[in-house]
């Protein structure tokens, strides 16, 4: 018998403060804040010639206004790639990105921040 989990939930906050997204040298489009790399064309060539553990793909979610990031290249519901300094080693996380644009607080920060080094010590 198999049993599936879920990706560990984390906020988009948590996301950028570990795993340190960055404009890659080579992007041709600007999108996301200028992070981005788009999914098509010469973005899209580069993004599947990079380490997959470093790349995410930005999602829309299935209901509501969030949108996701997600470790990986992913193809259904995509707006753009992202490439990180850190790789995501393999671990089963998703960030959420709340469309209000609302925050954690240092100490939500903090807490988040504990549950994804313990789950990548865990991977290791």
């Amino acid at each position: 018998m198999t049993t599936s989990r879920s990706p560990l939930l984390l906020h988009e906050d948590v996301f950028y403060d570990f795993f340190r997204p960055y404009r890659h040298p080579e992007a041709s489009e600007n999108c996301w804040g200028g992070l981005g790399l788009e999914t098509f064309g010469a973005d899209f060539r580069l993004v599947r010639s990079l380490d997959i553990n470093c790349v995410w793909t930005v999602v829309d979610g299935d209901t509501g206004r969030d949108q996701w990031i997600t470790p990986g290249i992913r193809y259904v519901n995509r707006v753009c790639y992202l490439v990180a300094e850190r790789s995501n080693e393999g671990a089963d996380v998703d960030f959420r990105c709340p469309w209000n644009s609302a925050s954690l607080t240092p100490l939500g920060l903090k807490r988040q921040l504990s549950r994804l080094r313990s789950l990548l010590a865990a991977v290791r």
